[in-house]
């Protein structure tokens, strides 16, 4: 259990975050694509304090952490132990490492899919029978997104078929604003059977599961809830949290690339479809986290 919960809040913590009425559109069909206008080059400004702070040389420089190569220990509660943030990790700016070919040009991409053999496969027990929502009912979706390396690159979430739709322009939005993201990958059986090193950073959505420390399933189990940049939005709740070595960003005030701002353009779009923001929350606290229900 602790590895499924593991996987979802940071799709690959990278081991650490339903009505039937059809809302699918009716262009809706395998291999179904649609793509909009090349994106501004003008990319998300804050217009108020505080200041977005930036590596040394952006776009050039980056930390040569390698990331999952340093498991941690295991608490009783099955996560692993909090530790302090490293060096190379405190304004995280790693590039993407392209798992799908990325966009032939800035023009921003999508498609939206039905869950085929070879995807579910790679879901491995993210899904098992028993879960609140069965695979027909579940989307597959590919769309563009800015890398901290300011480049395009394609990545794959999986939602419930009455928001792929909207996902899809939620991250339209976030693709005109270049917003960076660091990668963003459905949840496999790999993922699950990784030990936690707390420090991932992979965007994600779908995987059966219950709500952390606790029995009832949550909104990711429906694919109804998406997190974004795990790493720069962490979660907290007491002593924990997730991703384990991400305490740094929990000091809200110093604003890094990636990071999700109150009122800002990741914000806005999600709340543009109606879906509420984890990192409101008193506890837990989950910056990370965007559903449609409120949990």
């Amino acid at each position: 259990m602790r590895r499924i919960i593991g996987a979802v809040a940071v799709v690959a913590v990278l081991a650490t975050a339903c009505s039937d009425a059809d809302a699918v559109r009716p262009s809706e069909k395998p291999g179904a694509e649609t793509s909009a206008a090349p994106a501004p080059r003008d990319g998300q400004r804050p217009t108020t304090a505080p200041r977005v702070e930036q590596s040394p040389t952006p776009h050039r420089t980056f930390s040569d952490w390698d990331v999952g190569a340093k498991p941690l220990p295991v608490r009783a509660d099955g996560f692993g132990r909090v530790l302090p943030t490293p060096r190379e990790l405190r304004v995280r700016r790693l590039p993407t490492i392209d798992r799908l070919p990325p966009p032939p040009d800035e023009r921003f991409r999508s498609s939206v899919r039905r869950i085929g053999p070879g995807i579910r496969e790679r879901m491995g027990p993210t899904w098992q029978p028993g879960c609140p929502v069965g695979l027909r009912d579940l989307r597959y979706v590919r769309v563009s997104f800015w890398g901290f390396d300011d480049r395009p690159h394609t990545g794959e979430v999986i939602v419930h078929r009455r928001a792929a739709h909207d996902i899809v322009d939620v991250f339209a939005t976030v693709y005109r604003a270049r917003f960076p993201i660091e990668a963003m990958r459905i949840a496999t059986s790999v993922d699950l059977e990784t030990r936690p090193t707390g420090d991932g950073n992979g965007s994600g959505g779908f995987v059966c599961r219950p709500i952390r420390k606790g029995s009832s399933w949550s909104a990711h189990s429906y694919g109804l809830a998406i997190d974004i940049n795990p790493f720069q939005n962490p979660y907290q709740r007491g002593d924990l949290v997730l991703p384990e070595r991400a305490s740094a960003y929990l000091h809200r005030d110093r604003v890094r690339p990636g990071m999700i701002r109150p009122g800002g353009v990741v914000v806005r779009a999600f709340a543009d479809i109606g879906w509420s923001w984890g990192g409101r929350w008193e506890t837990p606290r989950d910056y990370m986290h965007f559903s449609a229900t409120n949990r």
